[in-house]
């Protein structure tokens, strides 16, 4: 059980993108895209970065395939895979201000 909620195994996926917004359809394809990476389980970190704790490499694999099903046909879309243990090693500022890194949200598994 240990092995399973260890911090170099447990991954978050960073999804990061600028989508245009110029026309009609843009905006549209930039809406859909949001809410579908939110309907898998992202939340929204930053204005336009989007971040899903997952258990596993495994799971963060299954995550970042579904992210690719549904890129949109213009813009930039970045997506990073880092370990629990990367994500808390984070510095977060507002302003000069320090602000503590979200905590890790622990999951039960049925087996």
């Amino acid at each position: 059980m240990y092995e399973r909620l260890n911090a170099y195994r447990i991954m978050w996926v960073l999804v990061h993108f600028d989508l245009p917004t110029e026309t009609k359809k843009d905006r549209k394809a930039y809406a859909n895209f949001r809410k579908l990476i939110m309907k898998d389980g992202f939340q929204m970190f930053q204005f336009s970065m989007y971040i899903r704790h997952c258990s596993s490499k495994e799971n963060a694999e299954v995550h970042v395939d579904r992210v690719k099903k549904i890129l949109p046909a213009k813009g930039h879309i970045g997506i990073l895979c880092i370990t629990d243990k990367q994500f808390g090693m984070m510095e977060i500022f507002r302003g000069k201000e320090t602000v503590k890194v979200p905590e890790t949200v622990q999951q039960l598994e049925m087996f």
